[in-house]
């Protein structure tokens, strides 16, 4: 069984940050899926740090391993979206609103969320791995 997993953007600091922990999990996975929301959440980060070019030369060469893949947002991604947002307003657990297109992307690609954010485990059917 091929191991996929979806990054998020806690995921891909703390490997940043040589998290032994989160990059051995990252290196043993066959797929690396990263969503244009983790990119967005990054690149506003990296614009408001002072490493600017070197944050984006590291994540350039991160994207461009072979093992890793932009996935699009579609109209099944908006899907999940909606009954995931709606579901978590109905328990009253909301999550912030880029966390619910992130954990819709991970379901829709059939991948495993790698996060450092506890508010995941709000989110029913997802299947992630908490650091």
């Amino acid at each position: 069984m091929e191991i996929k997993v979806l990054l998020d953007t806690t995921a891909y600091v703390a490997f940043r940050q040589n998290n032994n922990e989160v990059i051995e999990y990252i290196v043993n996975a066959e797929k690396i899926f990263f969503s244009p929301i983790v990119l967005g959440e990054l690149l506003f980060g990296f614009r408001n740090g002072m490493r600017f070019n070197q944050n984006m030369a590291d994540m350039r060469k991160f994207l461009h391993h072979p093992a890793v893949e932009i996935v699009p947002l579609g109209e099944l991604t908006s899907d999940r979206y909606s009954r995931i947002a709606a579901e978590l307003k109905r328990q009253g657990t909301p999550i912030p609103t880029n966390d619910i297109w992130i954990a819709a992307q991970t379901m829709e690609q059939g991948a495993e969320l790698v996060t450092l954010d506890r508010h995941f485990k709000n989110v029913k059917g997802l299947v992630y791995t908490l650091f």
